[in-house]
């Protein structure tokens, strides 16, 4: 049998600007680590995430919000200034189990 895909979300306060950055440097990590074909994304809005959060596995979020929704929540915003991207994909890559 296959693995399972994990699904991630990748918000911000818009679901727009920050979160595309952040999903790009997380695609990028994933990918140069090989576990980029294990994932899925949806990118959402901080006020999307109740209506989303259960049929996913993980948050990755640049703004404040996501806790309580029964997933694991990551700080993306090291993915938007650049620093520490590395300990971000393997904090990722650690709370999935991949």
């Amino acid at each position: 049998m296959g693995i399972k895909m994990k699904k991630i979300i990748v918000a911000c306060g818009s679901g727009i600007a920050t979160s595309t950055v952040a999903l790009q440097a997380l695609k990028e990590g994933l990918e140069k680590r090989g576990k980029l074909d294990l994932v899925s994304f949806t990118q959402s809005s901080i006020p999307e995430l109740p209506s989303i959060a259960n049929s996913h596995d993980l948050l990755v979020t640049t703004a404040q919000g996501g806790e309580g929704l029964g997933i694991p929540v990551v700080n993306g915003l090291p993915l938007i200034i650049g620093i520490n991207t590395d300990q971000v994909i393997d904090e990722v890559i650690e709370k999935l189990g991949l």
